[in-house]
């Protein structure tokens, strides 16, 4: 490891024309023997790690090998956890299937028991493709998510692959070469035909994957279009290359032309924010990624922090507080604490909704103001994002008091309501309404716009 957790004043950082550019490797399951810390581990941890990746998706590359894990720190180290499987990725049974077909060598065997492991694991959660996917005379329009009336999310093909994959991603199903499962389109045209066809919209989300694994010339592609386009006031980007690769930003052969990218679509009138997924303070220590958030603003770019509360990587008020602390300083904006969705390795990371709601007050409590603009924690779940408001009593009944941040329904929205304390519930659909209700106030409506 280098100089991950040294931290470097801004105004003693180097300046991009200092940086050398620095060449892409990464690592993906067929490559972990080649990965030169990991023959540290046992035997039997490095096997688990195959077992593990034969089923959810592996990539990471030689920037996060070096610069952000601390090896002296493994397995606790909490880059290492975000980006290496852990046999506990897998329940008990899943994990000795998949472990009996590896060490029988029978290539169908293998397929056959991954892909049921898999389908268990809930690949596409809150109905991202039942209800978000949008129809036009009866057909499906591929590549387009439109959930809430404001917001469309676009996912270019060229995008639905990453710098290095989050051990935790709720897309990951985006990942495994199932193009059934796979949300994306090659259309640029696409996207722009939808939104005029929808002047409700005003905000365009470009996800992934990662959109900024593109050349740039490709983003313009998506992106300029869109510029023509009045009702369209902001475009979100949503991406972790400020943590995985922020070479992207500085160093890369065509660095320069995105930011150059960033300042047209502000002189075109229109917001850019920079979706950022960050998930512990250590992300932001490395030199090359604060010059890489430093070049970002200053093409008048607004970053925006967000990302789950995950056992095993951030599950303390202490790490939230710096890392949304850091945040401001930086000249970041901190925007959400998710809740660690329903779909995955769900059950290694996730936290009890009494107890994530704990570490989010805690954690505020050790913050200024300026710091309080993370909102959460905030489930993504299928009405929309249903953020956990606090824990209290209400004629003798112990609830929690929850409110919906974003709905299906805008009429839903910021409209509070109560379900019944449960400290072993993790998501939504553990909860049961409280005060004598036999259902949540939406729960009416949303059948009927699922039929």
């Amino acid at each position: 490891m280098s100089n991950a957790n040294k931290i470097i004043p801004l105004r003693e950082q180097p300046r991009a024309e200092q940086w050398e550019p620095r060449r892409f490797k990464v690592f993906t399951a067929r490559q972990l023997d080649k990965i030169e810390p990991l023959q540290r581990l046992d035997e039997d941890t490095r096997f688990a790690m195959r077992v593990v990746a034969s089923v959810l998706p592996f990539r990471v590359n030689e920037y996060v090998i070096e610069e952000l894990i601390d090896w002296d720190r493994v397995p606790d180290d909490p880059i290492y956890q975000l980006t290496f499987p852990q046999k506990d990725m897998l329940a008990p049974e899943h994990f000795e299937r998949v472990a009996a077909a590896l060490r029988g060598g029978d290539k169908a065997e293998i397929d056959a028991t991954v892909a049921a492991v898999r389908e268990a694991l809930n690949p596409h959660p809150a109905g991202q493709m039942e209800h978000n996917i949008p129809e036009v005379d009866g057909e499906k329009i591929d590549g387009i998510q439109h959930k809430y009336n404001e917001t469309v999310l676009f996912f270019p093909s060229q995008g639905q692959v990453c710098h290095s994959y989050c051990t935790f991603c709720f897309r990951w199903a985006q990942f495994i070469g199932d193009n059934d499962l796979k949300i994306a389109t090659k259309e640029a045209g696409q996207l722009k035909k939808y939104v005029q066809a929808h002047p409700e919209i005003t905000d365009i989300l470009i996800t992934g994957g990662d959109p900024l694994v593109m050349k740039t010339k490709n983003l313009r592609a998506h992106i300029e279009p869109l510029l023509e386009l009045e009702q369209v006031r902001t475009i979100r980007i949503g991406s972790k290359a400020l943590t995985f690769w922020p070479q992207r930003f500085v160093s890369d052969a065509d660095a320069d032309d995105l930011l150059a990218l960033f300042r047209e679509v502000r002189a075109a009138g229109k917001h850019l924010a920079l979706m950022a997924h960050y998930n512990h303070w250590r992300e932001m220590e490395p030199a090359i990624a604060r010059e890489a958030i430093r070049r970002v603003r200053e093409t008048g770019a607004q970053i925006r922090a967000q990302g789950p509360l995950l056992a095993h990587i951030n599950d303390n008020a202490e790490d939230w507080a710096r890392l949304w602390q850091t945040q401001v300083e930086l000249g970041i904006v901190p925007y959400y604490m998710f809740v660690e969705r329903d779909t995955g390795a769900r059950h290694y990371f996730e936290v009890p909704l009494a107890r994530a709601w704990e570490i989010y007050r805690d954690a505020m409590q050790q913050v200024s103001g300026l710091a309080r603009t993370a909102r959460g924690p905030s489930m993504s779940s299928h009405p929309g994002k249903v953020e956990i408001q606090g824990v209290t009593e209400i004629h003798g009944e112990k609830v929690f008091v929850l409110r919906l941040i974003q709905g299906r329904n805008a009429d839903w929205v910021q409209r509070p309501f109560f379900a019944k304390y449960n400290p072993d519930a993790t998501w939504l659909n553990h909860l049961e309404p409280a005060l004598g209700e036999d259902r949540f106030f939406f729960e009416e409506e949303l059948a009927a716009l699922e039929n």
